[in-house]
């Protein structure tokens, strides 16, 4: 598989687990900002989620490339027939 490019499955898991972590990581922030009543800490906190979410979901990794898809080269394709397109089956109204 080409580097940069992240298959579908791929890229519906990088975007649940970046939301996943983004929440976790401002829950825990706020909760740890609130009981030490420090905003600076509360924001360290949530910037080092958001580096870590972006080191997991950012990159192309190996687990986001399981199900690669099959394309057929131009020269298979040409052997297939091409789809036809649908016939719309409208009833004309005689307007007397």
């Amino acid at each position: 598989m080409r580097s940069g490019v992240m298959d579908w499955q791929g890229q519906k898991l990088s975007e649940m687990l970046m939301q996943i972590m983004l929440v976790v990581h401002a829950l825990v922030a706020f909760v740890a900002g609130y009981t030490f009543s420090s905003f600076q800490m509360m924001l360290q906190i949530f910037a080092g989620g958001v580096l870590l979410t972006t080191l997991v979901t950012v990159p192309d990794w190996p687990w986001y490339n399981r199900h690669p898809l099959k394309w057929l080269d131009p020269a298979e394709a040409e052997k297939h027939p091409k789809p036809e397109p649908p016939v719309s089956k409208k009833k004309t109204s005689k307007h007397h």
